[in-house]
């Protein structure tokens, strides 16, 4: 695990906080780069696919960083970010503190994976989602053309007589 390069990328919407921690070092070098497929190649290029690792923790941003990685020939692992390692009494978080305690830890062998799943499943996850959310929305229309209807019926008047 030492004599390789190890990557730790935190992923956001528009960018990725990078942390390089080369072989045999203890020192990391740490840059922002845009979220695009062309920076990404870009930062690669310095690298080998035989000797580099790279690891980012699962997010709202999906697998699409794994995924273009992986197609450049890259080895690179989704950490469930639940399962990461903390220092207690640690509370400063920025994403290079992030991006660089990702590839210390990965380098030492401290991070849960998670399984990638392929377009498909993505897919089929998506159309899950859509059709919770419609019967949602359907449920709350349906109760509030109830409660419409209740609230223009006249009172029920009650004799004790």
């Amino acid at each position: 695990m030492y004599e390789c390069t190890h990557i730790g990328l935190d992923v956001h919407k528009d960018t990725i906080a990078v942390a390089v921690l080369r072989p045999n070092t203890t020192e990391v070098d740490e840059r922002v780069a845009p979220n695009t497929p062309e920076a990404v190649r870009k930062l690669l290029r310095r690298h080998e696919p035989e000797t580099t690792r790279l690891a980012y923790k699962a997010g709202p941003t999906g697998y699409d960083t794994q995924r273009l990685v992986g197609s450049l020939g890259f080895e690179c692992d989704v950490i469930a970010p639940s399962l990461i390692p903390r220092r207690s009494g640690s509370r400063v978080k920025t994403d290079r503190i992030d991006a660089r305690n990702l590839a210390r830890l990965h380098r030492a062998g401290e991070l849960s994976c998670v399984r990638v799943p392929s377009n498909a499943e993505e897919a089929v996850r998506d159309l899950i989602r859509v059709r919770e959310e419609v019967k949602c929305d359907r449920r709350i229309a349906r109760q509030r053309s109830w409660a419409s209807a209740a609230s223009e019926r006249p009172p029920l008047s009650l004799s004790l007589a």
